[in-house]
């Protein structure tokens, strides 16, 4: 069977990947870089270096886009409008939901088919079990071209909108940086005591986060985790902010998860949380 040719825009580390499963899958490979040199590797691999975006747009059915951002990817694609007529865009440059539906409008504007992505995987596991990119758009583009998308990684068609891959890319990376430094923050905090923050977040709070995982999916409904109450919850934060500077830490990184707690009903809470909060975000 006649493999799809593919070409691939941008080759930093995920870009890399990306090419490097097409070509591992058969899929007859163009590849672009600002910075040329970067395509040899690939080339010696069976990769075509094309010398130009328009050359690179004009050599394939689907264009794979994986640049630093959308302003740079625009910046890239204005001079190879013309080669867009007839071909679709695959945009896994991170992005905005609304930068989605502009760049839709943009390639639509010049004959193209667009579909945007969200990758939820580091380079290395492109083109392995447990990868996992998110695309919206068009449903039939999706469709016409998942024989390519599914080298790439599992892959999750979430709607028509433009937008919505993007936005639920960065809701998961919000969920996952949220974690990463409320655990750096955790480490710290018992390292002002002398306590090894290694062995801590190994022995201590991966255990503690993963016995309380369940409760992320009553966690969505107005700050409620599990059986605890709201009052108890404002003032554990309040707490850990205040301790957090009372050992030295600065702890504007979670100030703010005070507000979106839902303010208790018992007055005498509301004044202690009050108290607490003048002290430390006040």
């Amino acid at each position: 069977m006649t493999k799809t040719a593919v070409t691939v825009l941008g080759l930093g580390a995920m870009g890399r990947a990306l090419a490097e499963a097409t070509l591992a899958a058969g899929h007859p490979t163009t590849v672009w870089n600002r910075s040329a040199d970067k395509a040899a590797d690939l080339v010696a691999r069976g990769a075509v270096p094309a010398a130009t975006v328009a050359e690179a747009v004009g050599a394939a059915p689907v264009v794979i886009a994986c640049v630093l951002d959308q302003p740079v990817l625009r910046e890239i694609l204005d001079p190879a409008t013309d080669a867009l007529a007839g071909r679709a865009l695959v945009n896994l440059t991170n992005g905005t939901p609304d930068e989605a539906r502009r760049m839709a409008e943009w390639v639509a504007g010049h004959g193209g088919d667009y579909l945007d992505g969200g990758i939820m995987a580091v380079p290395p596991m492109i083109g392995e079990p447990g990868a996992l990119i998110l695309y919206s758009g068009p449903r039939e583009v999706f469709d016409r071209y998942r024989a390519v998308l599914d080298v790439l990684a599992e892959g999750d068609h979430l709607g028509a909108d433009p937008g919505l891959a993007a936005l639920y890319d960065l809701a998961l990376l919000g969920g996952m940086y949220g974690m990463f430094a409320g655990a750096r923050h955790a480490a710290a905090l018992v390292a002002t005591v002398g306590g090894d923050p290694v062995r801590f977040v190994e022995q201590r709070l991966v255990p503690w986060l993963n016995a309380v995982m369940p409760a992320l999916s009553g966690s969505a409904e107005a700050g409620d985790l599990a059986d605890s109450s709201v009052a108890m919850q404002r003032i554990a934060i309040a707490n850990i902010i205040r301790a957090s500077r009372e050992q030295g830490l600065p702890a504007d990184l979670l100030a703010h998860l005070l507000a979106p707690i839902a303010p208790p009903t018992d007055p005498r809470i509301t004044e202690d949380v009050r108290r607490l909060a003048d002290l430390t975000i006040g």
